[in-house]
């Protein structure tokens, strides 16, 4: 009976440092949370307590730790989404990645090592969040109809003077596009600016 609670300790722990870094993603909005992130890596930990515990005779422990690596790959890949040019979700799912890792870790009874990567992990992500959040560059899409001839001009400076750099633009029966990089820290200014001068036309921004 006390192997079996050491056991259920295990997969506890894994699943509450994975839910952590969950929760850092679901707070930021993206794609994976705190369920997909605590059942990843509960789950990481008690494939390796099944490894190490569950047969007898001649086995090797590592096959299915090495699958798990494996396995996670194909849900990381559904949060991976190719949008705009652009691919969305990498970190996300580098994150289901590492909460694998630290299930295994728990599994196998490294504490402190899942312990050092979950608070290293959720230290990283935070960090880099504030950076690019005042130095990180994004790319957004502006669609305005109907839209003249002679007002594109005007609008054209006026998201330059917002400090946006128009990458292109088009102008097609009335609908124009534009597609702009913005320091994030802008992108406020930068859609007030829309705003301003798109009065009584139709506005999509993403």
């Amino acid at each position: 009976m006390t192997i079996e609670w050491n056991f259920i300790l295990r997969i506890i722990i894994a699943g509450l440092l994975g839910g952590l870094i969950g929760f850092e993603r679901e707070f930021r909005a993206k794609e994976a949370g705190v369920r997909t992130h605590f059942i990843v890596a509960l789950g990481s930990a008690l494939f390796m307590v099944i490894s190490q515990f569950a047969f007898s005779g001649r086995f090797d422990a590592a096959r299915v730790a090495a699958q798990v690596v494996s396995g996670i790959g194909f849900i990381g890949a559904g949060v991976i989404i190719f949008q705009k040019n652009a691919i969305r979700g990498v970190t996300t799912a580098a994150g289901l990645w590492v909460a694998a890792a630290i299930g295994l870790s728990c599994g196998a009874a490294m504490y402190p090592v899942a312990i050092a990567a979950t608070l290293m992990t959720i230290i990283v992500l935070e960090a880099m969040h504030f950076v690019t959040r005042w130095h990180g560059v994004k790319e957004i899409s502006i669609t305005l109809s109907p839209v003249k001839n002679e007002e594109l001009l005007d609008m054209m400076k006026s998201l330059k003077n917002s400090g946006a750099e128009v990458v292109s633009f088009t102008l097609t029966d009335g609908v124009a596009v534009f597609e702009l990089k913005i320091k994030q820290k802008d992108y406020a200014s930068t859609v007030d600016t829309v705003l301003s001068f798109s009065k009584g036309l139709k506005v999509d921004i993403s």
